[in-house]
């Protein structure tokens, strides 16, 4: 039992921020101001201006000009006709106008939707405010128009009458028949519902008399049928790039088994499949790939060992009750990022969404139907920012998300201030929050990759490997770090017994991280063969100083691992 070797890698980069405005159009209300176009530079604005008694406010662009009248109405209901015959007579005097004042408005007409399920769907909007807060980000105008979200699932009922008028052909394929038509299998169990759910939370229509709302209810949906057959690297690849110029969102609620002994990952082409989409999809401001934490709680899963939710390029979602409780089937691990509300124990309410044979449930549940209000979310923010990139995004999560009323035992503050769990990422996601602050969001520079080897020669662990090592983040060199994102320890070892191993990882700042939580159903002897484990938790940190790596045997005891109340 040694560990092979393990290397740190910590990923990166850094901030600025503008600002903008949004305006509406109206009716004639004439100024005592003038716009004056006029030949020969300022000084003959100058001249023209005392000549006929305005004020020059000064040279606008190019040559034109911002003149003032004193001696004329300021709020008039007509022009001045005279001042500005006198202006027009002037040879330099190219074009004058009077200005009228426009009607300007923030754009925050809102009314709620008239959908008879509208009024269960206690996850957008509840009087205590224990929401994701969609009607703020609706009310300023945000409904996801001109974003397009795909569902890679099952396929989906594109002739639902809560869907069909946002369905997106464009956005759709059959990866299991190799067809356009993503429409799902019927059977008598109705098994293929679940991609048509996750479709509804999206974007179901709003204001048609139909089901609810979809968080993004004017967004474009599609859905890719790829799950109900052999799911193949290939399978899997194809729906991770179908369309990347005209998709912009992903939303995937699926991986590998959930059994607490799977160690498994995307194999060469959905990995190739990723790397392009996030380095050319979207015009190369890279596709966004929501993904769903897993539903393994039950078998004490850890979603470190789901290769595709630990992958920095997905924006890994898990969920909370309604009563803001750790659901029974949430697995712990440091690659998730954020939060949503899905189901709980009996008795809490669950989701409301789109079902297949234009049917309408209140009862969708799991970590599945987390990721589609993500993905939701998510198109708000785009539209009210289209030039985000895949990694902005994840930054506007880590900023805007809220611990708020989310109970879990192992809330920490990380090295810059931010609470962060192996439950809840950052917390329950903020749509309001979200658009307001992509509005004026500056785009990140390019990600840097700083790699530092920590061990380099095989150890044994024992009962218990410690081993720190002081890096320098690539200072002085172009792939310097200076604030984190992603931090991934890339490990080999050979063990005898997987599941009692357990991993943490403790950052200079003192965030400590937990890579791998011990799993009891994992007798796996195989080890691990340079699996990148992930962590969100110190984002924002500088990764210079002392990282230190603990890797330990554990008689994996009950219940005390895995359920991360009882963790430290």
């Amino acid at each position: 039992m040694d560990a092979r070797v393990a290397l740190l890698h910590l990923w990166t980069v850094l901030v600025l921020l503008t600002a903008e405005l949004k305006w509406i159009d109206a009716a004639e209300v004439y100024t005592n101001a003038w716009a004056v176009q006029i030949n020969g530079g300022p000084e003959e604005a100058d001249r023209i201006a005392r000549e006929h008694g305005f004020i020059n406010h000064g040279n606008v662009f190019g040559d034109y000009y911002h003149f003032r009248h004193h001696a004329v109405e300021k709020r008039a209901l007509s022009g001045h006709l005279g001042m500005h015959i006198r202006l027009q007579k002037e040879p330099q005097v190219l074009w004058a106008e009077q200005q009228v004042v426009k009607k300007r408005k923030k754009r925050d007409i809102y009314e709620d939707p008239t959908d008879p399920d509208f009024s269960k769907q206690w996850y957008l909007s509840t009087p205590t405010h224990q929401d994701l807060n969609t009607k703020i980000a609706w009310a300023q105008g945000y409904t996801g128009r001109g974003v397009v979200v795909t569902i890679l699932d099952d396929g989906i009922e594109k002739d639902h009458p809560d869907l069909v008028s946002n369905y997106d052909p464009e956005a759709s394929y059959d990866v299991n028949d190799g067809d356009a038509d993503p429409q799902p299998r019927y059977t008598q169990r109705n098994e293929n519902r679940h991609g048509t759910r996750c479709a509804g939370e999206v974007a179901a229509a709003a204001n048609n008399g139909v089901c609810g709302v979809g968080v993004a209810y004017n967004a474009k949906i599609g859905g890719v049928r790829m799950l109900d057959g052999e799911v193949t690297d290939v399978v899997e690849a194809h729906s991770l790039s179908l369309n990347p110029q005209h998709i912009h969102i992903y939303s995937a609620s699926w991986g590998p088994e959930d059994d607490g002994k799977s160690l498994d990952g995307p194999a060469k082409l959905a990995k190739e499949a990723f790397l392009q989409g996030i380095t050319k999809g979207r015009g190369g401001q890279g596709s966004i790939f929501v993904w769903a934490s897993g539903n393994g709680g039950r078998e004490q899963d850890s979603c470190n060992c789901d290769g595709y939710t630990n992958s920095i390029y997905t924006l890994s979602i898990s969920s909370t009750t309604q009563s803001g409780n750790v659901p029974w089937y949430s697995e712990p691990c440091s690659s998730t990022l954020a939060t949503t509300y899905s189901s709980g124990n009996p008795g809490e309410k669950q989701i409301v969404t789109t079902d297949l044979r234009q049917k309408c449930t209140d009862s969708h549940t799991g970590t599945s139907a987390s990721a589609p209000l993500a993905a939701g979310i998510i198109a708000l923010a785009l539209e009210a920012n289209m030039n985000l990139t895949w990694r902005d995004m994840q930054h506007l999560v880590v900023r805007t998300s809220r611990p708020g009323h989310l109970s879990a035992g192992d809330w920490k503050t990380n090295g810059v201030g931010r609470r962060v769990s192996h439950s809840y990422g950052y917390g329950l996601l903020d749509a309001g929050a979200m658009v307001a602050l992509a509005q004026n969001w500056t785009t990140m520079g390019p990600q840097h990759q700083c790699v530092h080897t920590m061990l380099a020669e095989p150890r044994d662990i024992g009962n218990k490997l410690v081993f720190s090592k002081s890096v320098d983040a690539c200072w002085g060199r172009p792939e310097y770090v200076s604030s984190l994102e992603h931090v991934q320890a890339r490990l080999t070892l050979s063990h005898s017994q997987r599941g009692k191993l357990a991993i943490h990882l403790i950052s200079p700042l003192g965030t400590r991280s937990t890579l791998l939580f011990p799993r009891p159903n994992d007798f796996s002897s195989e080890g691990f063969n340079d699996w990148a484990f992930m962590t969100t938790h110190s984002w924002g940190e500088n990764p210079q100083g002392e990282w230190t790596l603990e890797i330990e045997n554990v008689a994996a005891n009950g219940r005390d691992y895995g359920n991360p109340t009882h963790h430290h």
